[in-house]
């Protein structure tokens, strides 16, 4: 089961979720954030998401660590991220995911075509989009059609993914500005 740090700090908030009730804990919210940042499984190199007009969103990289540009988007859906990532109507655009878990059942083989030689899993033979920003990425994937898992498939695809990032805060943003332009860096790159 992986956990992310977002989600541990909210578990071991004083209160949850907002709530009046104190959560009770016998470790220190800095122990087990250690502990959990410890056993992840992936490097956790900082990025952040740079709007043009000035805001910043900052991140980790789960994907490839490379700087990119585009229009920033958002998608509301529930599942489907190997379908969104590889629509090409969002090509060239760094696409925000809503949903606050994304990876939990990593990516099927992208090569599979159906009886008519369509492809099963996919929209199109590569990932379109120039950019991911999710709220929290679940290392670990479990499903019975998965292939590799989504940072697999971002860092061979050579594209650029960020982690912690205010998604809901984002998808405000862009509702409120319409058109955003931003970009994904990493520090050392321009």
């Amino acid at each position: 089961m992986s956990v992310s740090l977002a989600l541990v700090r909210r578990l071991h908030s004083p209160r949850i979720g907002g709530g009046t009730a104190p959560l009770r804990c016998c470790s220190s919210t800095a122990a087990v954030v250690s502990r959990v940042a410890s056993a992840l499984p992936f490097r956790r190199k900082k990025g952040k998401l740079i709007l043009k007009d000035g805001p910043e969103f900052e991140g980790y990289s789960f994907g490839h660590e490379t700087s990119s540009a585009g229009e920033v988007v958002f998608n509301t859906g529930l599942v489907g991220y190997p379908e969104s990532l590889t629509d090409p109507s969002y090509r060239g655009q760094i696409l925000t995911l809503t949903y606050p878990i994304v990876g939990n059942y990593g990516v099927p083989d992208t090569t599979l075509r159906d009886k008519f030689g369509l492809m099963s899993h996919v929209e199109s033979e590569r990932i379109q989009v120039a950019g991911m920003l999710v709220q929290d990425y679940s290392s670990r994937h479990n499903h019975w059609n998965a292939a590799q898992s989504l940072s697999e498939w971002l860092k061979n695809e050579r594209v650029p993914a960020l982690h912690g990032v205010d998604t809901r805060l984002l998808t405000k943003y862009i509702r409120e500005r319409g058109t955003v332009l931003g970009k994904i860096e990493f520090s050392g790159q321009r």
